[in-house]
């Protein structure tokens, strides 16, 4: 099979059977052992729910929802068999409202839906009723009640139907609807994002080059939502060049299952490389000593990291040294085979960036969106393809452009096929030459390496007419171990200022170190000291910007910024609008006047 033939996207498992089949194809962890499927029986499998579906009368077009807390063996079985029948899948986020649930189910009259667990099957039960196109819930795990995706397999087993079934897939073209992405905007209704087989085999073959995988050799751990098209891509990348699939238990588990599994690559989003690196460095507050000295030697080494020994051999003699007592550790904490972790939805800080790879554990920043399938570029370490601050160069056959404005544009077989029922919606996002508006801003620098500089819709103007990029700011101020999350505003008003949710269990810590006595986190975030020592913070980072785009006042939340009280989207980025109109209180403090 030609490596840049576009295939559909359930020909992967066939490909993989014929070229790498695997024992450990997917695997999941049940009841706490690690249970694998080969890739024979990923496929065989896949065709049983596709023959079952047929018999229960799935037409091409048709759409049916999956609904999984976790990721997980069943998820990929179901996609592969809905795909190969010509129906599409509809992936949903498990976490949003039972509003959106309805909207979404709805708005692409899906037919039937698979839910994960109990949870989640309540809260399609609780709208059921309201989704006139809905026929039936089938359920992965056993819950009483609710019918089991196995009856579907069972549906299946008999094969007299699989010519049928295979008549079909010999129509399904690579340009024909795979899967409706249903988006979780920072603003507005969720938009459903029409991507082909083409958009999402390109990608996953484009990216292939890029990360350092052992072709039939690799195992991956996957625990990024899979109904975000980041991680799913990655997956049929994986599946593509036969890489075994570990589904991660839960984000908690996420250090226990690196060192069970010890994957050679992963995926991760800034949020969680900024956790495991406070994680680390706590842990390097706590030594006393020599053993301090030397810790904290070693980090500030690898703050100053840069890429292809261009720091110089003495350098390079110190770095051998700080992996062979400190880095060392870090690698083997996260599992010791580690080739790369590929970060994507959110900006990377540079000093991330810096210290991981300095450790010898490869972060590689990319960019994308769900509109692009997703990647657009992507850092890689191997042919000077690597650049701290930039999210690397373009995939193969990816046309990217910077608008007279500065908005990047992009057009290749990434490119989605529309917004569903949206034609409206469709015109704005893509011009008439076929280029997709991102809304993000950037540049494109003499090598190559594409910039972020920042979200187009997020610049605000301060009243003196300054433009001010928050995004900026705001990723800045949280290389703090006080700020959990902060949201820069200001748009019209005379200087920026600050909503900061502080890091609840630092600031305890910090708090109780200091004796500053304090019955709740409310009395914290009021107490002159604390509002002191986060004042010091924000004047240490104000020191790297113009003096319009300083943070002159800020106000503490004394509650944690989340995704199920609307604080933040599904892929953890700021819902702005909900933001400043729940803390309106605050708003009307700082400026004097309402929002």
């Amino acid at each position: 099979m030609d490596n840049m033939q576009y295939k559909r996207l359930f020909d992967f498992p066939h490909y993989q059977l014929e070229l790498y089949p695997r024992e450990d194809s997917l695997v999941s962890k049940v009841n706490g052992v690690w249970v694998k499927t080969s890739t024979a029986s990923f496929v065989e499998q896949a065709n049983s729910i596709s023959r079952g579906l047929l018999r229960l009368g799935i037409q091409k077009n048709d759409k049916i929802a999956l609904i999984s807390t976790t990721n997980r063996t069943e998820w990929n079985i179901m996609d592969i068999g809905i795909m190969q029948t010509g129906a599409q899948d509809v992936p949903v986020y498990p976490t949003i409202s039972e509003t959106d649930y309805a909207y979404v189910l709805n708005h692409s009259e899906s037919k039937y839906v698979f839910v994960s667990d109990k949870e989640v099957y309540d809260k399609v039960m609780n709208i059921k009723n309201e989704v006139a196109s809905l026929i039936e819930v089938y359920s992965f795990d056993d819950i009483p009640g609710c019918k089991s995706w196995e009856e579907i397999k069972e549906l299946g087993k008999d094969d007299s139907n699989q010519s049928e079934l295979e008549e079909i897939m010999a129509t399904i073209k690579i340009e024909d609807l795979a899967t409706l992405i249903y988006t979780s905007g920072t603003t507005g209704r969720p938009k459903g994002v029409m991507l082909s087989h083409e958009n999402i085999a390109s990608n996953a073959m484009h990216s292939s080059s890029r990360l350092p995988i052992e072709i039939g050799i690799s195992k991956s751990l996957s625990f990024l939502p899979v109904c975000h098209i980041y991680e799913r891509m990655l997956q049929y990348m994986y599946i593509y060049t036969g890489t075994g699939i570990y589904f991660a238990e839960s984000i908690d588990k996420i250090s226990d299952n690196l060192k069970e599994v010890k994957p050679e690559v992963m995926s991760a989003v800034p949020r969680l490389l900024e956790k495991v690196y406070d994680k680390i460095i706590a842990k390097g507050t706590d030594l006393t000593g020599i053993k301090k000295k030397l810790f904290f030697w070693a980090v500030d080494l690898g703050l100053e990291w840069e890429p292809y020994g261009a720091n110089g051999w003495w350098y390079e003699r110190k770095l051998g040294l700080a992996k062979k007592l400190i880095f060392s550790k870090w690698k083997e904490a996260l599992g010791g085979n580690l080739l790369a972790i590929a970060s994507g939805s959110a900006a990377l800080q540079p000093r991330l960036a810096r210290v991981f790879n300095a450790a010898g554990v490869p972060v590689m920043e990319g960019y994308g969106l769900t509109e692009t399938s997703p990647v657009i570029s992507v850092n890689d370490l191997r042919n000077g393809g690597f650049k701290i601050g930039t999210v690397g160069k373009m995939l193969p056959n990816t046309d990217v452009k910077i608008a007279e404005d500065g908005e990047i544009i992009i057009n290749g077989p990434q490119r989605m096929l529309g917004y569903y029922k949206d034609d409206e919606k469709t015109k704005e996002a893509i011009d008439d030459d076929g280029y997709f508006r991102t809304g993000d801003i950037g540049e494109i620098d003499a090598e190559g390496f594409l910039k972020i500089t920042d979200r187009k819709k997020e610049m605000f103007k301060t009243s003196g007419g300054k433009y001010v990029a928050p995004q900026v700011i705001e990723n800045t101020m949280k290389q703090s171990r006080f700020i959990e999350q902060i949201m820069v505003i200001g748009e019209g008003e005379k200087m920026p200022a600050a909503f900061i949710q502080p890091n609840f269990d630092f600031l305890k810590d910090w708090a109780k170190r200091k004796n500053i006595s304090f019955t709740s986190i409310e009395d914290l975030c009021k107490n002159e000291q604390v509002i002191a020592r986060f004042q010091r913070e924000i004047e240490h980072h104000n020191k790297q910007f113009g003096k319009w785009e300083r943070v002159k006042t800020f106000e503490l939340t004394p509650e944690e910024w989340t995704i199920e009280a609307e604080h933040l989207t599904p892929t953890l980025k700021l819902k702005r609008r909900n933001i400043k109109a729940r803390y309106q209180d605050l708003y009307t403090k700082i400026y004097g006047s309402k929002i």
